[in-house]
């Protein structure tokens, strides 16, 4: 079963994990009765399991899909990168993958190293690996790209980039996965800009829970250079933590009370988010699951997502 079938039928639900850093972590995720097995219980269609810059994280990243396919709940996506890396050694990395029943991939350049002014390796862009994969393996593997909202910061501009997603589509690119956007006025001007320029993948719109403080913070400007809008900020001001949440002074019990709040008033905030989404022209919701089952589960309940797929 391919993903792309799935969406000529109804609107799918997936979920994304990473794969951990240590072996408590390992364990933690795809232990019996961890994280996975959470997951697995909401039915998702896929689960995408990320990889690091140059293959940094490519052996655990192959364990955590292995599990996952191991399991025979649901496909197995990996994410998979062109930086420091030779058109050789993706032909190996990729054929792992179908070796071991992993035919989905996410094609992407990735994000450079600190410093790094290209991709060091053999490929620039995710245009050239979608047009590689599809050359090397013809229809083998069903690929996604990544579809920015609001523009990938590397871009001069937002028509520039969506020119760079019709690129895409041209090579063979099968759908779009979408980076985070809570800004939904922007997401329909794009979804309209998209269509009009003639792309016509479905799209897989990626949803970031709103969990706590920090990670808004850090998720939006670190490296997506996203708007965090005005209902999104009323929440951040609401449950401040000072003098800033990095760096806390107050006492623990309020530093803990807030972030308990917050954490409730942003599953809230997101499950109207994904009401927003499920009005619009989408084919898919691709929630990332922060490796944190209890959290994603409640949002996915309390949504109901799967009571309508």
């Amino acid at each position: 079963m391919k993903v792309t079938d799935i969406m000529k039928n109804r609107m799918l639900f997936s979920f994304e994990v990473f794969p951990p850093k240590t072996p408590d972590g390992m364990e933690k995720l795809t232990k019996e009765g961890g994280v996975l097995d959470d997951l697995y219980q909401m039915e998702p269609d896929y689960i995408s399991c990320t990889y690091g810059a140059g293959g940094t994280n490519v052996g655990l990243n192959l364990e955590v899909l292995k599990a996952i396919k191991a399991s025979g709940k649901t496909i197995p996506m990996t994410h998979f990168t062109c930086i420091g890396n030779t058109k050789e050694g993706m032909k190996q990395q990729l054929q792992t993958y179908l070796d071991n029943g992993i035919d989905h991939v996410l094609a992407l350049r990735g994000d450079l190293p600190y410093g790094w002014t290209g991709t060091n390796g053999d490929l620039h862009y995710a245009t050239e690996l979608v047009k590689f994969i599809r050359q090397e393996y013809g229809d083998k593997f069903t690929i996604a790209v990544s579809g920015s909202p609001e523009g990938h910061i590397a871009s001069r501009s937002l028509r520039a980039d969506i020119t760079y997603l019709k690129q895409k589509q041209d090579m063979g690119a099968d759908y779009i996965m979408t980076q985070l956007c809570w800004d939904l006025t922007q997401f329909e001007r794009w979804l309209e800009l998209i269509r009009r320029a003639g792309i016509t993948m479905p799209i897989d719109v990626g949803i970031m829970p709103v969990l706590s403080p920090t990670a808004v913070i850090t998720q939006s400007l670190s490296r997506n250079g996203s708007v965090i809008p005005r209902d999104l900020a009323r929440l951040l001001t609401k449950y401040w933590i000072f003098p800033n949440p990095f760096a806390p002074t107050e006492e623990e019990d309020a530093i803990k009370r807030k972030l308990d709040d917050f954490r409730k008033a942003g599953i809230e905030y997101t499950i109207g988010a994904i009401d927003r989404y499920r009005l619009l022209d989408i084919d898919g919701l691709h929630i990332y699951s922060l490796n944190k089952a209890e959290d994603v589960m409640t949002l996915v309940k309390d949504s109901g997502i799967r009571d309508i797929i």
